[in-house]
């Protein structure tokens, strides 16, 4: 090790290939060197070890404390033989003597290198934070290298990363060497080193698609105020403007749907709503489950809960496959729902002819049920509904034309009365 072409090779090499400086290097090979000796023929010596920058060449020196009585010859020297090293030498000074570290023998040699190999891990590890600290929250492609215990390896080029299931999309999958998108989502100091971490799952993911889709979010003419989102399944994103004449929803979806189709590809079909925000819960919610209409609303905001019904042909629609889409629209609104089928006030034919019967009745005492329900089946129901109605009607529906002309009298006699 104490080769100085051997030396320079390893500066050289570790500059050029992993941007480490010679400084850093010649200090970790000057430990490393120091380190092997103390464990050999030169345990105890206090060293100072100098590499050249240049030539790699290799000088060291035991440092030794002058006295008048040696207790330790590793680390002191007598006065008498200090006057080889120094003229006129004094009690208490520190003087150099060369020493030959050539020979440190071959398990020393081996420290050093898994020294160096160590060292040079730790000073790339601390680069790789360096290089990725602000791309946090920014979108990185990368190439699949492999699968490690259900987590996805990705080589960034500089690093290699990693997307651990939770933050994978359940259903995709990719083989070695195929191109990956995913955001950057943190990185996490473990005790082996940095590791990044990536997410195509996380909300974040999308909410950066939209960042570099949309021009006006880029710009912040367009706000992304709340978003949720179940991966693989659908998102929903909730936007504003405080600019009148920018169409919030329009600018996200694009002419034509081009930017969000843009999206919805890079997630691999996933649908995406995007909806018009309103700080107002309950405008929020008939926004969020369009075109299904929210019908006896009830609002409470002690309890931050909506309760409100839809029609039973709406009613999967806005609850979703096992309920997902019931969760993203509380999620998005921060508020619990409770949603319920409404209550059918669908009335059979029988029943309407029967109540218009009961309303002719009102009108027309002298009328059997049968007249009262013929009149109702025509949809003659109220004495409103006789208007234009004349003789021959009433005879074309069975009525004789005394009959006709005594149900006509007695309505008009009801409607100046009334």
């Amino acid at each position: 090790m104490s080769n100085s072409s051997e030396i320079l090779a390893i500066l050289e090499y570790m500059e050029k290939e992993k941007q480490i400086s010679r400084a850093d290097m010649i200090e970790s090979i000057a430990s490393a060197i120091r380190n092997a000796a103390a464990k050999g023929s030169h345990a105890g010596y206090d060293l100072k070890i100098d590499i050249n920058p240049k030539s790699g060449a290799l000088k060291s020196w035991a440092l030794l404390t002058v006295t008048d009585s040696v207790a330790d010859p590793a680390t002191q020297i007598h006065i008498d033989r200090a006057k080889l090293y120094k003229d006129n030498p004094q009690i208490g000074d520190v003087i150099e003597r060369e020493l030959d570290l050539s020979n440190l023998g071959r398990i020393a040699a081996k420290n050093v290198y898994q020294t160096i190999i160590q060292k040079v891990r730790q000073f790339e590890k601390e680069r790789i934070f360096d290089d990725y600290k602000d791309v946090v929250g920014d979108i990185v492609t990368g190439t699949v290298r492999r699968r490690e215990k259900g987590s996805i390896i990705v080589d960034l080029g500089k690093a290699e990363a990693v997307m651990p299931k939770r933050e994978s999309i359940m259903g995709e999958d990719y083989a070695p060497g195929e191109r990956i998108r995913c955001l950057l989502l943190e990185i996490d100091n473990s005790p082996r080193g940095p590791e990044i971490i990536l997410s195509r799952a996380s909300y974040k993911f999308v909410r950066r698609l939209f960042d570099l889709e949309v021009a006006e979010i880029a710009d912040g003419s367009v706000k992304i105020d709340a978003m949720a989102r179940e991966p693989g399944y659908r998102t929903k994103i909730a936007v504003s403007s405080s600019d009148p004449r920018i169409d919030p929803v329009g600018a996200c979806v694009g002419a034509g749907g081009s930017r969000v189709k843009s999206i919805v590809r890079e997630l691999n079909g996933e649908k995406i709503d995007v909806i018009k925000y309103s700080p107002n819960p309950q405008i929020l919610l008939e926004e969020c489950i369009k075109p299904a209409v929210a019908k006896n609303i009830k609002v409470d905001p002690a309890e931050k809960k909506i309760t409100f019904e839809v029609s039973e042909g709406d009613l999967s629609i806005v609850i979703g496959k096992r309920g997902s889409n019931a969760k993203l629209t509380s999620r998005l609104l921060g508020w619990k729902l409770e949603i319920a089928k409404e209550a059918s006030n669908e009335i059979g034919l029988e029943e309407r002819v029967m109540q218009a019967a009961g309303s002719l009745a009102q009108i027309l005492p002298q009328l059997s049920e049968e007249q009262a329900a013929i009149l109702a089946n025509n949809g003659i129901n109220s004495s409103e509904a006789f208007e234009g109605v004349e003789q021959e009607d009433l005879v074309d529906l069975g009525f004789s034309t005394e009959d006709a002309d005594f149900i006509l009298q007695r309505v008009r006699e009801y409607q100046q009365s009334h």
